[in-house]
């Protein structure tokens, strides 16, 4: 499944609150910002905010974006 579609499906869902919701939106935006990225870069968090911004007409903050990129650099993201 796609990254949008997948961002779509959890924006959708009733049982998710906005922070939960904009932990989903960061971590989208740190996936799309590494497939742009250059190999074994990682993208850094202003790059992160500024894809939820252009992609996603969303606003996250630094911490935000920092956040996901830890969990994404877990594996988990």
């Amino acid at each position: 499944m796609t990254i949008w579609r997948k961002l779509l499906t959890a924006l959708k869902d009733d049982r998710l609150d906005e922070a939960e919701r904009d932990v989903l939106l960061a971590q989208a935006a740190v996936r799309i910002a590494a497939d742009r990225c250059a190999p074994r870069q990682r993208p850094t968090a202003d790059e992160v905010v500024t894809v939820a911004r252009e992609e996603f007409a969303a606003l996250i903050d630094p911490g935000q974006a920092r956040a996901a990129l830890a969990t994404w650099g877990r594996g988990d993201g």
